[in-house]
């Protein structure tokens, strides 16, 4: 005769698992994603609880150590004025990785309610947001961001509001292909029993957006943002490299990389440009690998 035990163990055993719960099983099973997974998180408290334990501030001079070499009190080395770089590439983490979530959120908020609305409603609503998305996407991106970011540096705007700003250009840029993904799936979603079901009930539209489709189309929308992410990464660096993103005396590790422009620091110094390359190298390796575990995870058909 089976024990209550035994039996409740049997029940826990055989119980039916959620979507979300077989994708995490399915992501663990992938040895790579979680290996970028680990990296990712390691690289977030590196930048977040680093400079707190570090000894030194990220505008800490110690003049008699300028451009020195990698040592027990410096185990990075000392910057052109004697800052610790180790300090400053974990202050710059904070930066950069802001910057790559925040403009992959407001990517993710328009491009998903113009997405939503346009495959919801169709018609006259979804030839217009098409249009429009269109003429978005006709834009070159980098050259766009550019010129903006140029006129920006001409109106001098305070170093520690620039980085809002660059956020904000990179957001604003880059939802266009997330709406065009949303708007295929809602097409189809709007189909389904599920819908019929809520116009049966009498259910608003906006309901019925925002509380029963857009949350079916949450796994595209996760590995689109996980992968745009370190996109906006590498493009806030190319543009804080270039000098037209988040400027000196703040730390990013685009503006940091900006060193090896100096052949002889190129030459003589790599511990002042040569770490932030390669936060940059394996943050954006994490990430990718993170998302192509999310994206075979999340997909329904796969069955492992």
């Amino acid at each position: 005769m089976q024990t209550v035990q035994s039996v409740e163990a049997k029940i826990r055993e055989e119980k039916i698992l959620g979507p979300w719960q077989l994708a995490w099983i399915r992501l663990k099973r992938n040895k790579l994603a979680m290996f970028g997974f680990y990296i990712l998180i390691f690289m977030v408290l590196l930048s977040v609880f680093g400079p707190i334990i570090s000894p030194y501030n990220m505008e800490t001079l110690d003049l008699s150590n300028i451009s020195a070499p990698p040592s027990l009190s410096h185990p990075l080395g000392t910057d052109e004025v004697g800052r610790d770089v180790l300090t400053r590439v974990m202050y710059a983490g904070r930066i950069s990785l802001s910057v790559g979530i925040v403009a992959v959120l407001i990517s993710v908020l328009i491009g998903s309610i113009v997405g939503a609305i346009s495959g919801y409603y169709g018609g006259i609503i979804d030839a217009v947001l098409m249009r429009i998305v269109d003429i978005f996407m006709c834009f070159p991106f980098l050259p766009l961001l550019l010129m903006v970011a140029a006129v920006m540096s001409d109106y001098k705007i305070h170093p520690n509001y620039r980085i809002y700003v660059v956020m904000f250009i990179i957001g604003i840029l880059s939802w266009p292909g997330l709406s065009r993904i949303i708007r295929g799936q809602i097409l189809s979603l709007r189909e389904q029993e599920f819908i019929q079901a809520a116009e049966a009930l009498g259910l608003r539209d906006k309901r019925k957006i925002f509380r029963h489709l857009l949350p079916n189309t949450f796994s595209s929308i996760i590995v689109s943002a996980t992968l745009e992410v370190a996109g906006a990464i590498l493009t806030e660096s190319a543009l804080s490299y270039l000098g037209l993103g988040v400027t000196p005396p703040t730390p990013s590790w685009g503006n940091m990389v900006n060193a090896v422009t100096d052949a002889y620091v190129f030459q003589f110094y790599p511990w002042r440009w040569v770490p932030p390359g390669v936060c940059i190298f394996i943050t954006v390796m994490a990430i990718n690998l993170l998302g192509d575990g999310l994206r075979d995870a999340l997909d329904p058909k796969l069955k492992r």
